[in-house]
């Protein structure tokens, strides 16, 4: 194995015979995202794609606990509060461009999604080529939680996944175990924690380097029943209606209690963010590419960043100080101004940030 030197201390870079093998090594933080680790991680796939000396990539995270639980939002908390846009604009366009090159990207990446995978986790992991799951995963994209909406692509994976399954994730941020996240599209495969190692020594050692997908299946293992396909019913009844209040009038209305469970929870939620995000997840259906969806997703980013005091407050409710008792503003739906949708969608970001 040859380690190379990173540009992050955060992130370890090998190549192991054929294989490119990044490592996320930030575990007391879960492996969440900073801007040095996502540059690191794109320096690296840029090296690989023309050395004939890597045929695929792994990514994987250190520790037990998970592969990565999202970007550093107490970072971004502080940028928004100091007003240095910049900062985070900069960090949205080098992370979004560091998913799209994931899901682009000619050679296979192998990603194990082992444990906490959230967020900007759900971005490197969700676009590979091979998405390995297993019994510890957890996968969501919570963003809506603390005044924010899906991002890093994942609005297209919410868009693509069964019925209404995608609404249902994106405005409640539950997670999926890896049976769920194979059903809704977030994950290929189901292998074992403790057979990860030997997974690792089989994609080092393989002889065919085109055949990633043929030696993860060979220590695939049958999900379980998904939770999620079981609660398609109510799901897709209630998740279907046009607006979030329709929506909650429909789970109300059903016999199941987690459907009472989940109408509950969704009245804690702030109504800017359960409103954008609902419509970001539909609009993404009709959008030709994982790119376009980024664009937008982008744009609302930057808008909830520069414009909405929903975003600061739920991060420090949640991991600032940690009170748990964000206020939301607006705090009710019925004081939702009527055109939030539309002013978000229309928001114009300094798109330089974006494209350049």
């Amino acid at each position: 194995m040859t380690a190379l030197a990173a540009s992050d201390p955060h992130v370890r870079v090998r190549v192991d015979r054929a294989v490119g093998h990044l490592t996320l090594d930030r575990p007391r933080a879960i492996n969440a995202l900073d801007l040095g680790m996502v540059r690191a991680l794109a320096a690296a796939l840029d090296a690989w794609e023309h050395d004939p000396g890597v045929d695929a990539v792994l990514l994987d995270g250190a520790g037990d606990r998970g592969l990565c639980a999202g970007g550093d939002v107490r970072g971004l908390h502080d940028q928004v509060v100091a007003g240095d846009v910049r900062a985070a604009a900069e960090f949205f366009r080098a992370e979004y461009a560091l998913n799209a090159r994931i899901g682009s990207y000619p050679k296979p990446v192998i990603v194990f999604a082992d444990g906490v995978t959230m967020g900007g986790g759900i971005g490197l992991a969700g676009h590979a080529a091979v998405r390995v799951a297993t019994e510890r995963s957890r996968l969501a994209m919570p963003e809506v939680r603390i005044g924010f909406t899906p991002d890093v692509g994942g609005s297209l994976l919410l868009a693509r996944a069964p019925g209404r399954v995608g609404e249902y994730l994106a405005l409640t941020g539950e997670s999926m175990d890896a049976a769920d996240a194979v059903y809704a599209g977030f994950a290929d495969h189901l292998v074992p924690a403790e057979r990860l190692d030997d997974l690792r020594d089989a994609l080092v050692s393989r002889a065919d380097p085109h055949t990633a997908t043929e030696l993860v299946l060979l220590f695939d293992e049958t999900a379980g029943p998904s939770a999620l396909q079981a609660a398609r019913p109510w799901i897709d009844d209630a998740f279907s209606a046009a607006t979030v209040d329709e929506i909650l009038e429909r789970l109300r209305s059903r016999p199941e209690e987690a459907a009472h469970e989940t109408a509950r929870a969704l009245d804690a939620l702030p109504p800017t963010a359960l409103a954008v995000t609902l419509a970001a997840v539909r609009s993404a259906r009709s959008l030709a590419d994982l790119r376009a969806v980024l664009a937008q997703e982008y744009r609302l980013v930057m808008w909830f960043a520069t414009t909405q005091p929903d975003l600061v407050e739920g991060i420090r409710a949640r991991l600032v100080d940690k009170d748990g008792a964000p206020r939301w503003s607006p705090a009710s739906r019925a004081d939702l101004p009527a055109d939030t949708v539309e002013r978000a969608f229309a928001f114009e970001p300094d798109l330089a940030l974006w494209t350049d």
